[in-house]
């Protein structure tokens, strides 16, 4: 691969980056002395956009999915590894991406009217190609194609003219085209040194990516695959973030840098990653990159669905679009997005500036909340329409100020209860996917979360998602996970760590305990109490951590009725790595 030779050019930007480099701080992490409060305000615009447009695009759209006559598997953008496509070969390609139907202003117009607050787009991927004109390398949008243009500076002018953030994907360790990068290992024409490759190529590119483009953009560096990343590696990389100040960077550089967002990938978490910020990508079919024979589309309600379920637990949404070779999303990506935008611009506030939503698990939909001022509102995504006609919440101790149906305004009833409130409903949902229902609050928002009550026949139950969990110092924090329809705690390497129920007992007594929990391993001690009561019991081998078993762990006396903690924690010396889903207490006849 042929590297340019702008001496004029590199000289100048290496003594500008420098000269920046120099005056900040000597820790390589830009925010590593960042104060809460700091961190709180640069976050602030991403937390409040909630939702995104991703941009997966290269000359991955000139095959599209197809490799001398054969449907390749996996995902388009990946179609050089996963066919084994010698560099030369995949490089023809190039010649081929045209782009001459690309129209970033209606691009940025369609994810605004969407809903969407910001983009990001793969400025190079792990095929090594570059959608801008860089100095480093032919390899690029300037260099190999008959387009000759770069094709973010436009986008970029786009997205501040509709007043939307422009972010930059960045495949820093993955390169199968550039000597020396990761993840080739079927062409020898590719090998290289790793160390040469970050320091050429990658370090250069990030430089040119954050300095080209004006000074809001981009807004985002979205990194990904650490592959072969380490500590030194990763240095220099997150040193150049210090020329954008404010940037907002992810989970995905490697080399012991943990960014600002988790990113997980094609799934929502059970609840979440409580205490960081994080985003969920998803493709809309099954492809990130351009595939002409993928036609698997999800649904316009499941992507609404997934919208609030994301927002109701602190996330953001970025939804993915794959371009053709041409420069066109492809129409049912535009269809959908269109049919979103339409919810959206009923439903909007439910989204934008919202937080999580603090009352656990509803049967019916998701919540989301807002806080401005001595105010607060419930935004309640009602999926499925209650067939009594009304929504009940649990804890909820403040005054209502007023509910209403965000389509058509419809004032609500609401009803004050002994543990909460009670929200009359219409009888036909006006909107057949979510209907959103504003629940105003006055003053500072009061949420108790309510206790475990007891069944008729005084028996608890106490699931893995009503668990507070707990952990002693810099432990490791287990956390919930979703497998199917059922939750459970997992991840808990550490015996520090415990979990807390909060119950109301309806009798005294002598209770059997049972633990609902998946094991590897023999031998496994834990501890169950309550009341200043206590029994020790041993959890088995299941024979693998997705096969549960109800097991027996003793008898426990508890002393008094009312409200009590229950508490299941690991005896140290005895503890192995489990997966939770719940205990059952039952009285004993």
């Amino acid at each position: 691969m042929q590297r340019k030779t702008r001496g004029t050019w590199t000289l100048t930007m290496a003594v500008s980056a420098a000269l920046a480099l120099s005056a900040a701080a000597q820790s390589p992490d830009p925010y590593a002395d960042e104060t809460p409060a700091e961190r709180d305000a640069r976050m602030r615009w991403w937390r409040d956009a909630k939702f995104g447009m991703f941009i997966h695009w290269g000359v991955y759209a000139v095959p599209a999915g197809t490799y001398e006559g054969r449907r390749i598997g996996g995902i388009g953008e990946w179609i050089m590894n996963r066919g084994r496509i010698p560099c030369a070969r995949y490089q023809e390609y190039a010649r081929e991406f045209n782009p001459v139907k690309y129209d970033p202003d209606a691009w940025v117009r369609l994810a605004k009217e969407a809903g969407m607050k910001y983009i990001v787009i793969t400025s190079k991927h792990h095929d090594g190609f570059a959608l801008f004109d860089s100095a480093v390398t032919d390899w690029d949008i300037a260099g190999a194609t008959p387009y000759k243009k770069d094709l973010l500076a436009p986008l970029a002018e786009a997205c501040r003219k509709h007043g939307i953030k422009l972010g930059f994907y960045y495949s820093q360790a993955q390169d199968w085209n550039h000597k020396g990068g990761a993840g080739n290992g079927w062409d020898p024409s590719q090998r290289g040194s790793m160390d040469d490759y970050i320091r050429d190529i990658a370090v250069p590119q990030v430089r040119e990516i954050l300095t080209k483009y004006g000074d809001d953009v981009p807004a985002v560096l979205w990194w990904d695959t650490p592959k072969g990343m380490n500590a030194e590696r990763a240095k220099p990389l997150i040193e150049l973030l210090k020329l954008k100040p404010g940037i907002i960077h992810n989970n995905r550089l490697g080399g012991g840098f943990p960014g600002d967002t988790e990113t997980p990938e094609q799934h929502i978490p059970a609840t979440g990653f409580p205490g960081r910020d994080w985003e969920t990508c998803m493709t809309m079919n099954g492809t990130w990159g351009y595939k002409s024979y993928d036609h698997g589309w999800k649904s316009v309600e499941s992507m609404i669905h997934m919208l609030a379920d994301i927002a109701s637990k602190g996330g953001n949404y970025l939804l993915n679009v794959g371009p053709t070779a041409e420069g066109e999303i492809p129409q049912p990506s535009i269809e959908r997005l269109k049919k979103i935008g339409e919810w959206m611009r009923v439903n909007g506030e439910s989204i934008h500036g919202t937080r999580g939503n603090p009352l656990g698990a509803v049967p019916w939909g998701r919540i989301t909340t807002k806080h401005a001022g001595n105010k607060a509102t419930f935004y309640l995504h009602v999926f499925d329409w209650p067939a009594d006609r009304e929504i009940r919440l649990r804890g909820v101790r403040n005054k209502v100020a007023g509910a209403r149906l965000l389509d058509g305004g419809r004032n609500l009833n609401v009803a004050s209860t002994d543990d909460g409130l009670t929200v009359k409903l219409p009888d036909e949902a006006p909107d057949a996917i979510n209907s959103v229902i504003a629940l105003d609050f006055e003053g500072e928002l009061k949420v108790v979360q309510p206790p475990v009550r007891a069944a008729a026949n005084g028996s608890l139950t106490m699931q893995a998602r009503d668990a507070n969990i707990r952990s002693k110092g810099t432990a490791a924090v287990p956390r919930l996970e979703r497998k199917g329809d059922a939750i459970n705690i997992g991840y808990w390497h550490s015996p520090q760590a415990w979990l807390e129920w909060t119950v109301e007992v309806k009798q005294p007594g002598a209770f059997t305990v049972e633990a609902i929990v998946a094991a590897r391993n023999d031998g496994v001690r834990v501890t169950v109490g309550a009341d200043g009561a206590a029994l020790e019991g041993d959890l088995p081998n299941t024979g693998d951590y997705g096969k549960f078993a109800t097991v027996k762990l003793g008898r426990l006396d508890i002393a008094a009725a009312g409200r009590q903690v229950v508490t299941f924690k690991p005896v140290a010396e005895r503890w192995q790595p489990i997966n939770l889903r719940g205990l059952i207490l039952t009285p004993e006849q």
